[in-house]
C-alpha cells in the first residue's frame, strides 16, 4: 500500500489523481480551463507550480508548496494556527470542480480517487525527470507524437515569453536552457518504469 505524503512548507511535490473508477474529469476544453481556473483560486496562494498537465481522466502537476512566511503574507493571517492543513487546498479544489461538473454535465457521484496522491521530489534530477514524465503524458497514452501538441500541458508555456505564473525560469535552468530543456524532452524515456515508481 501506497505511503501517503505530508505536505510540507518549502518541499517539492508530484501531486497527481484519477478519476474514480476510470471516470473522465475533463470532457471539453470549458472543463480544462475551468480546472484552471480553480487550481489558481485554491492552490497558487499555498502552492508554485512547475509542471502541469490535464489528461481525459487524470492529471499530475509538479509543485513546491510555498514557505509558511510567504503563506502567511498571501493569506494575510499572522500564525500557522489561521491557516488550513496544506492537503486541505487541493481537496477543496477537487470538491468545487467535481460540484461544478456534476452540475455542468447533470450527473452525480465522486470524481476524484481519494486520498489524492503526493510524491516528494528530494533531487534535482528527480525534479528533471518528473518535468519531462510530466510532459510526456500525452505522448505515452498516445494521444499525440510530441508534447508540443497537446493544448492541455505546461510544455509550451516553458518555452514561451508569454506572461505567467507558471515557474517557467526556473524549470529551463533546471535543464540548463531552452535547447537542452527542449532536447531532453525529445528523448525516450522509460515512461512505464516512471509509472511503477509512481505506483500509477
Amino acid at each position: 500500500m501506497q505511503t501517503i505524503e505530508k505536505l510540507e512548507h518549502g518541499q517539492f511535490y508530484h501531486i497527481y489523481n484519477h478519476g474514480v473508477g476510470e471516470r473522465n474529469l475533463f470532457r471539453d476544453a470549458n472543463n480544462y480551463e475551468y480546472f484552471l481556473e480553480l487550481y489558481d483560486k485554491y492552490v497558487t496562494p499555498v502552492a508554485d507550480t512547475y509542471a502541469w498537465c490535464l489528461m481525459p481522466n487524470h492529471f499530475h502537476v509538479l509543485v513546491r508548496i510555498k514557505d509558511v512566511e510567504e503563506c502567511l503574507n498571501l493569506t494575510g493571517f499572522e500564525n500557522l494556527s489561521g491557516l488550513k492543513p496544506l492537503h486541505q487546498h487541493f481537496s477543496n479544489l477537487f470538491n468545487a470542480y467535481t460540484k461544478a461538473l456534476n452540475k455542468y454535465h447533470q450527473t452525480r457521484g465522486a470524481l476524484f480517487e481519494r486520498p489524492f496522491k503526493r510524491k516528494l521530489i528530494d533531487t534535482n534530477e528527480y525534479l528533471r525527470q518528473v518535468v519531462v514524465y510530466i510532459h510526456n503524458n500525452p505522448v505515452h497514452h498516445r494521444f499525440c507524437k510530441h508534447p508540443l501538441e497537446y493544448p492541455w500541458s505546461s510544455y509550451l508555456t516553458c518555452t514561451s515569453d508569454k506572461a505567467t505564473k507558471l515557474k517557467r525560469n526556473e524549470v529551463i535552468a533546471w535543464f540548463g536552457g531552452k535547447q537542452e530543456y527542449e532536447k531532453e524532452h525529445r528523448k525516450k524515456i522509460d515512461m512505464n518504469e516512471m509509472d511503477k515508481l509512481l505506483e500509477l
